[in-house]
């Protein structure tokens, strides 16, 4: 069989090339009985477009690259799942970027963006420095900040309120009686460990309490393994606080593994909540008290977004959009 080409599936749906070529870049644009058939008859002939040659023609390709902070956190696997969802509906691919934390390894995973031509970026920067993302917007790729409120007008981004977030948290352990308070929490470069804190220290402030008591456990990584080892620790230490706020849920459900083990009970002697309400929370031995973000919708607002820049650069509005937290209680909290 040869090569089957734009005009022969345009032959085959009875339609103009024109309408093909829409269906495959811009199928909003294309009413749905003519994008079904044109559809139908790509399957039909087994047609696959030549996406090198598209892109280079446009300049750029059908794909839009994010990179997150780690995709072994179940926070990014969910807003991920946003992007794709938003992504595939508008015939879009995604291509994904670990970065690790690491300041270098997400450089490198921007560069590979930019060498393929990608359309736009969605990123939750690993540090605060904006440098290497003026470089991208330089570049003319169109990006959005996820789950990273934007620091000047000129660019969109999701986020959730962390500072109203660690307060929530902490005002829920203070109503149950907690007097002694720790904070287990990830780097200190990480934006949301750093809000998550401030609203903690805002809650104690709040309750009369000296906000300089909090007990900070910081850990280089933010895993149920840094959890673990940070109950080991403070059990070590003979430090334990009555009442521990762990920076995301693998931290806590790391902690709560490291106490039950110790036999330590939660939360009979030590309160524990986590952040996020991953799936895990509420399927762990002692069910996990959580503050709850809307990961799914954090990546198909971003998407919507970074789209709608990407296909409307003159009508664009960037708009920075900040959702609010929600605070689920189970049996890890009194």
């Amino acid at each position: 069989m040869g090569t089957v080409s734009i005009k022969d599936v345009a032959a085959r749906a009875g339609v103009s090339p024109g309408t093909v070529s829409n269906v495959l870049n811009r199928p909003e644009k294309v009413a749905g009985d003519t994008r079904t058939r044109v559809e139908a008859a790509i399957k039909d002939l087994g047609f696959v477009r030549h996406g090198s040659a598209s892109t280079l023609r446009a300049g750029h390709s059908r794909t839009i690259g994010l990179s997150v902070i780690d995709i072994g956190n179940p926070f990014f696997t969910d807003v991920a799942a946003g992007v794709e969802d938003v992504a595939s509906e508008r015939g879009y691919a995604v291509i994904l970027g670990n970065s690790s934390g690491s300041r270098a390894k997400e450089e490198r995973n921007l560069l590979v963006f930019a060498e393929q031509r990608v359309r736009g970026v969605l990123i939750t920067p690993s540090d605060e420095d904006a440098s290497r993302l003026d470089r991208l917007r330089e570049r003319g790729i169109s990006m959005v900040l996820v789950d990273h409120p934007a620091e000047q007008s000129g660019q969109c981004a999701v986020a959730v309120n962390d500072v109203t977030g660690g307060a929530m948290a902490v005002a829920h352990l203070l109503g149950g009686g907690a007097e002694r308070l720790g904070y287990v929490t990830g780097p200190a470069t990480i934006r949301q460990c750093q809000d998550r804190r401030r609203g903690a220290e805002q809650a104690l402030a709040t309750a009369g309490r000296d906000p300089g008591s909090l007990v900070e456990i910081a850990m280089p990584a933010m895993t149920a393994r840094a959890g673990q080892q940070a109950a080991e620790k403070l059990l070590a230490d003979g430090s334990l606080p009555d009442a521990l706020f762990c920076a995301n849920d693998l931290l806590a459900l790391g902690m709560l593994r490291g106490l039950l083990h110790a036999g330590v009970r939660v939360p009979d002697d030590v309160s524990l909540i986590g952040y996020d309400d991953i799936d895990f929370a509420s399927a762990s031995t002692v069910s996990l008290s959580s503050v709850r973000q809307p990961t799914y919708k954090l990546g198909r607002v971003a998407t919507e977004l970074l789209l709608d820049e990407c296909d409307n650069p003159d009508t664009h509005a960037h708009q920075q959009i900040m959702f609010q937290p929600d605070l689920v209680v189970r049996e890890s909290t009194r």
